[in-house]
């Protein structure tokens, strides 16, 4: 842990004890399914972008809280392959706010020793998205401090398929290389994976009330545990995410094994 508890959750609400959480049993690797942007806008009669903007606070501060709480790895679903389909004028303001966030949290981030990576196919992105990405990995990729994974224009199939894909052509090449036949493994097949080097999600949160996967982390979320908060994501702070893993730490962890 980065900062002491009280620090961490100054005000908690009635009946939610933050020193209830086992520090010891902080998860190394949590991911995001940050639903209910869209939502949160209607219910205030105003459009889906307004939700999108307003949820950028509680990506500020769940950022900030699982650094100090020690995470070591958070990765947050930003955007999947899917997501194309929506209204063209959500799309480009999403990819607009994408390149604008990131360029004005960057310098935080770095003061805060995170590093900032993305998996995903960001070729299909606007430039100035790309850039703004590709100037965050720069500046922050020799920091020691969390790491914070920016999901976009994702999607587990796709990286299923990819990794396959490497999979063959490297089968391929030794092929006719005249080398012994390719065996693949899990090892070498996760090589071609976008999270390759990063560990698997222990914690899975999606917001909403939502209970569906949509495409995230298909490969990697084979023994996470999720947790699934009613709270829309513009509505979702420190607090729900200390009652997000005070329900993790409830759970018995056996991986297919018995105890």
């Amino acid at each position: 842990m980065n900062k002491p508890l009280d620090y961490i959750f100054p005000h908690p609400p009635a009946g939610l004890d933050p020193t209830a959480l086992d520090l010891a049993r902080i998860p190394e690797s949590v991911a995001v399914i940050m639903d209910g942007n869209g939502r949160w806008a209607k219910k205030r009669a105003l459009n889906r972008l307004k939700g999108h903007k307003a949820g950028i606070e509680a990506v500020r501060e769940t950022i900030r809280c699982a650094s100090d709480l020690g995470v070591r790895y958070l990765t947050i679903y930003s955007f999947s392959t899917e997501n194309w389909k929506r209204p063209q004028e959500e799309v480009v303001g999403l990819m607009d706010l994408f390149a604008k966030t990131m360029l004005a949290e960057v310098d935080g981030l770095h003061e805060e020793h995170v590093c900032v990576r993305t998996i995903g196919d960001l070729s299909l992105l606007p430039q100035e998205t790309r850039d703004a990405f590709d100037a965050a990995w720069e500046k922050t990729r020799n920091n020691d401090g969390m790491t914070l994974i920016v999901a976009v224009n994702y999607g587990g199939r796709q990286e299923i398929l990819r990794a396959c894909q490497a999979c063959m052509d490297r089968a391929v090449l030794q092929a006719e290389a005249g080398q012994e036949m390719l065996c693949v493994d899990e090892q070498l097949f996760e090589e071609g994976l976008y999270t390759y080097g990063i560990p698997d999600p222990d914690l899975i949160i999606r917001t909403s009330g939502e209970m569906r996967i949509s495409n995230f982390l298909l490969w990697q979320i084979a023994y996470s545990e999720f947790v699934c908060s009613d709270a829309l994501w513009p509505d979702f702070n420190r607090y729900t995410f200390l009652e997000c893993l005070l329900e993790y730490q409830g759970r018995d962890r056996r991986f297919g094994a018995v105890k």
